[in-house]
């Protein structure tokens, strides 16, 4: 008797079982793999999608990142980080759409295990191979050129056997940029790509002093150079730091060593220096600043209607007091305008908290900020900065749970007032999220609260506030400021 159709077309018991290990034969014989997509060598902040492939269908495999870091002191310390998943039916693990099992992060992220990387001395033998490949690399002819940041992936089974390895190579910017000193201001740095097209310019308000040195001229010019501007790295203070043999000079000695009355006319020097520039578009100026840079910014955009667009990172809302060597707390200004210092709020209890250094008490300077500011609700109002007159677009980014100060309320308040008077803003706030804000997402955030001064958040909320905040401000400047024109 004929079976039916539907039946006959079913595959047996014994024909079912012979197509399931086929199906893991063919498997097994791929290539087992992590591919980084679209390539492993990218700029940092460029999207990626990193997926192992080629493992048993189902199986459990672990995946491992291993990094050295550069630290302040310009030393390197090994970092790792690592997760265990269960591989799809296709013998995929993809760190976009699958969560690990457990491990350093939780939670489908593909940066999971760049920012949750953690000191690790016994990754120091593992990320040998790291630090080689980045030894590799051509050394830079200029010491303002970032160091290229090696990160080796390593997949293994249940038993530890190393499945499949890959280096990815982020470059915090593009080794073709061109750099020059800026002159006449000292310390500061122009850089931009080649070629003679007219840029949109971009001024970073840089902070310079104590331990940080030069490392932000470093970082911050060929970054955003490399995202097609024309970079000016402006540093407007420079305060002498301590050693381990005790105080150091200041590496700019020409600028204040003190963080008071510093001049907001500054950034107009600026601007008349580019104009000089053949790579720069002097009509299509934006500022971008972050923390007291943020403050500066926001302080000159009020009364320079020729800033065309702004970024203020972790910003205020106000002008707070002044402080530094031979400043008697409360009796000066952080900025001045026309050779006039501007009004400010004062601190309350600064010293106070300072003391935890000594104590071993967390040292969280957003409270004697928050006191300073509910004692004196008059100097706010006088101290508040105008961000209505403000006729340029800006775009602020600022965090619930930063300690340094209050950039979420602050951030707020900002939006709230240029929304009231018409004025295009875009406001980025993130509840749990930190001061610094400034990264890619793609660097370990693991250890911002590790010292005495803490700056306020979870490494996974300010990892990827610092992912959104990087993509919306290079979004934000190439729509107000444009892309490079032709000569």
């Amino acid at each position: 008797m004929t079976q039916p159709a539907s039946i006959a077309r079913r595959p047996s018991l014994r024909h079912r079982a012979v197509l399931a290990l086929t199906l893991l034969l063919a498997t097994s014989a791929q290539a087992q793999r992590i591919d980084v997509l679209p390539a492993a060598d990218v700029l940092v902040g460029e999207a990626l999608q990193i997926v192992l492939i080629g493992v048993p269908p189902n199986s459990e495999v672990s995946l491992q990142a291993l990094r050295q870091v550069v630290e302040f002191t310009g030393g390197q310390r090994p970092y790792s980080a690592q997760a265990r998943f269960k591989a799809d039916a296709q013998g995929r693990v993809d760190l976009a759409t699958q969560a690990p099992l457990s491990g350093t992060y939780s939670g489908a992220d593909v940066r999971g295990l760049f920012w949750s990387m953690l000191p690790n001395k016994d990754a120091a033998q593992n990320a040998s191979q790291a630090a080689s490949q980045a030894a590799s690399q051509p050394a830079s002819q200029n010491a303002a050129t970032p160091p290229l940041q090696t990160v080796v992936l390593q997949a293994r089974g249940p038993d530890g056997t190393l499945l499949a390895e890959q280096a990815v190579q982020l470059r915090p910017s593009s080794p073709a940029v061109l750099q020059r000193t800026a002159e006449p201001f000292a310390g500061a740095v122009f850089a931009a790509l080649p070629g003679t097209q007219k840029r949109p310019t971009l001024v970073l308000l840089v902070l310079l002093g104590g331990s940080e040195g030069g490392s932000l001229i470093t970082r911050d010019a060929p970054v955003w150079a490399s995202r097609g501007f024309a970079v000016l790295a402006l540093p407007y203070y420079s305060q002498p730091g301590w050693g381990a043999n005790g105080p150091t000079p200041a590496e700019l000695p020409t600028l204040p060593a003190a963080f008071a009355d510093i001049p907001i006319d500054r950034l107009q020097q600026a601007r008349d220096w580019l104009a000089q520039q053949p790579e720069a578009d002097a009509m299509r100026i934006g500022v971008m600043g972050t923390s007291k840079g943020a403050e500066f910014a926001l302080l000159a955009g009020a009364r320079m209607r020729w800033i065309r667009a702004i970024v203020a990172i972790v910003p205020s809302d106000v002008v707070w007091e002044g402080w530094g060597a031979g400043v008697a707390p409360g009796q000066r200004s952080s900025f001045s305008w026309q050779g006039k210092p501007l009004a400010f709020v004062p601190y309350q209890d600064f010293e106070q908290e300072f003391a935890g250094f000594a104590t071993g008490a967390d040292v969280r300077i957003r409270r004697p900020q928050d006191k300073g500011r509910a004692a004196n609700p008059g100097r706010v109002a006088a101290a508040r900065i105008a961000v209505e007159d403000i006729a340029a677009p800006v775009l602020v980014a600022g965090a619930d749970d930063d300690q340094i100060w209050d950039s979420g309320g602050m951030a707020r308040a900002i939006a709230d007032a240029r929304t009231k008077a018409g004025r295009s803003t875009v406001a980025l706030v993130y509840r749990e999220a930190g001061h610094y804000l400034g990264g890619s997402g793609w660097s370990p955030t693991t250890q911002y609260n590790a010292s005495p001064m803490k700056s306020g958040g979870t490494p996974e909320a300010t990892a990827r506030a610092q992912a959104e905040v990087f993509t919306r401000t290079q979004e934000f400047l190439l729509r107000h400021l444009g892309a490079a024109t032709a000569p």
